[in-house]
């Protein structure tokens, strides 16, 4: 991956833990221990299934930039409804409180898009990349423009 990808990720994926850090506890406190194991694995839920979604959609725009657009848009439609399908298996469960993994699953995928876009944003992407196999060689001089 390279190291903008790397760093897009980082960015999005940090604020996405801290923000399940701070929902853990606050599950804790209102519902126990079940509710800060369900705000825990709906921050790790979040992360997995952003990260993952991220890393399709830059391998994609490497591979077949011209799909990158209708990419996203269905990569962001297929996360919405795999997190959907997850809420729906475990509505009834007693592993965790059901409750706070919902709202956690909702808060932590809000900031992730939020820090996703701001990484976006702030990200210095060249709009053409630069030839590798002519680093190093530099054109010739001809005296007259082509």
């Amino acid at each position: 991956m390279p190291s903008s990808d790397a760093r897009i990720l980082a960015q999005a994926a940090v604020p996405t833990a801290v923000v399940g850090a701070l929902a853990a506890v606050v599950s804790g406190v209102v519902a126990g221990g079940k509710g800060a194991i369900g705000a825990v694995v709906a921050t790790v839920v979040v992360i997995l299934f952003m990260g993952l979604g991220l890393y399709v959609l830059q391998r994609t725009a490497k591979s077949f930039p011209q799909l990158f657009q209708m990419m996203g848009l269905m990569l962001y439609a297929a996360q919405l409804l795999l997190m959907v399908i997850f809420v729906a298996l475990f509505k009834n469960t007693t592993l965790f409180n059901p409750r706070a993994f919902a709202i956690t699953l909702v808060v932590a995928t809000l900031v992730w898009i939020a820090a996703q876009t701001r990484a976006h944003m702030k990200a210095k992407t060249l709009y053409v990349e630069p030839d590798a196999s002519s680093s190093g060689d530099k054109p010739e001089k001809t005296g007259r423009s082509s």
